[in-house]
């Protein structure tokens, strides 16, 4: 894909990411109305998650026909043979945001064949914008970010994520590799913002037994741009049904790729 074609896409979404947050913020400020549904264990979506993905699913369909999308809401659409694919979470973190918690945000990625290409994560409540794009720095708020430079656990806090497909007893001996390597572990129920939290130096990486692709992509898009490294999320089929995930700077993500590994 040429240059100008990425630039379209990189304008068009950097814009539709805010109105997309505009609209979901305004649910937020009225969430006592939302009709909330249970998809299973603590999933959850409303009225708001739809709207919002489907705000951003027509308006990528209408500027971009060729382009395929994949929602956590709306599910695959026009895929066929496109080669770029926009995967998108309307409102990562739901469980936070219906209790009034301001740690939930949109979240928008490009797939450019099998490459991450760009992706814009937008935390309305926090008056937050991450952007990153392949070959460019990322930013917040437009001022350039970059991954804290650590090698140990001892130097600052990780982000660890929760899936309630992975059984609970994988995640104590998990959290126990964590405590004994002397970590501090950090959780606010948005997996999108705590990767955006490692490009923005804020903690030393993050780390998930499972996560899906929506959660996910546009914050490794901002992590790459920032100088950090994570697994090959894409691997095994990885977009569709997930995947473990380890991201930081480039010091420290063989440790956090351990603490992934299988308990014998």
């Amino acid at each position: 894909m040429d240059t100008k074609s990425l630039d379209d896409r990189f304008a068009f979404a950097s814009t539709l990411v805010e109105e997309a947050g505009a609209l979901a913020h305004g649910y937020f400020k009225n969430r006592d109305t939302l009709v909330i549904k249970s998809k299973g264990l603590q999933d959850m979506a409303s009225q708001a998650d739809m709207a919002t993905e489907v705000l951003i699913r027509d308006a990528l369909r209408k500027r971009f026909p060729g382009d395929g999308f994949l929602g956590e809401e709306t599910g695959r659409d026009g895929l066929g043979s496109a080669d770029c694919l926009w995967v998108v979470d309307p409102i990562d973190g739901t469980q936070p945001f219906v209790h009034g918690l301001t740690s939930w945000c949109v979240s928008i990625g490009l797939l450019v064949g099998a490459r991450i290409e760009m992706g814009f994560v937008f935390a309305p409540a926090r008056a937050e914008l991450f952007v990153g794009r392949r070959g460019h720095p990322a930013t917040l708020n437009g001022v350039p970010i970059r991954v804290a430079d650590a090698d140990s656990l001892t130097q600052g806090m990780l982000g660890v994520g929760y899936s309630p497909r992975v059984p609970t007893s994988q995640y104590i001996p998990f959290f126990e590799r964590i405590l004994a390597e002397g970590g501090i572990h950090y959780r606010d129920g948005s997996g999108a913002l705590g990767l955006c939290y490692v490009a923005a130096g804020r903690l030393i990486g993050y780390v998930e037994p499972q996560i899906n692709s929506w959660d996910c992509l546009g914050a490794l898009a901002v992590i790459q741009s920032a100088g950090g490294q994570f697994n090959d999320f894409l691997a095994n089929d990885g977009l569709w049904t997930g995947n473990p995930i380890a991201a930081s700077g480039p010091k420290l993500l063989p440790k956090l790729m351990a603490l992934l590994e299988p308990v014998s």
